[in-house]
């Protein structure tokens, strides 16, 4: 194991002890920003070591699935959800697991995508426990959900697409890539 899987590891690790917090807790938001640091670190430090791998690859997926998973465990019975809310995170959930079984039918592995809509939904998750805070909640989750739903349709349509697994796919709309 290198370095960078080394930190990938701790942040999954974070992220379970946060579901030992209380939310927005003093503790939990710095559990919560060693974990988002450790996100944007552990690729860097792999291309800087030239230690990246099909496995690190996987292992910062994980800990991103684990993350949200964590988040939405903490959160989900903290706030006032609309059942409108509640309807469109689980049909994204969908989205994501079917494109997984896909891409492990397909690919016989993991089928994480690391393509631009999927950073950005990604960033917008990492601020979703700060934003509800001075946004309404309705607003939050709109834009959360619109850009998250049109990066789980991308990454099914790519892995549907794809002749080969590009984990690094920038996206549909790049034709190099697929």
């Amino acid at each position: 194991m290198n370095i960078a899987s080394i930190i990938t590891t701790i942040r999954i690790i974070g992220a379970l002890l946060l579901l030992l917090t209380t939310p927005s807790s003093i503790l939990f938001w710095i559990i919560y920003f060693l974990c988002c640091i450790s996100d944007v670190i552990d690729g860097y430090i792999a291309r800087m070591t030239n230690t990246a791998s099909k496995l690190g690859e996987i292992l910062d997926s994980i800990a991103d699935c684990t993350l949200v998973i964590v988040i939405f465990i903490i959160f989900l019975p903290v706030l006032e959800w609309e059942r409108w809310m509640t309807f469109w995170i689980v049909l994204i959930a969908l989205i994501r697991i079917s494109s997984l079984i896909i891409g492990y039918i397909k690919y016989r592995t993991l089928s994480f995508l690391h393509t631009y809509a999927n950073k950005v939904t990604g960033i917008l998750l990492v601020f979703f426990p700060i934003a509800y805070h001075f946004v309404p909640l309705g607003t939050v989750v709109f834009a959360l959900c619109g850009i998250a739903s049109i990066s789980a349709v991308e990454e099914t349509i790519i892995i549907i697409r794809g002749k080969e697994l590009n984990r690094n796919t920038r996206g549909i709309f790049f034709t190099d890539e697929i």
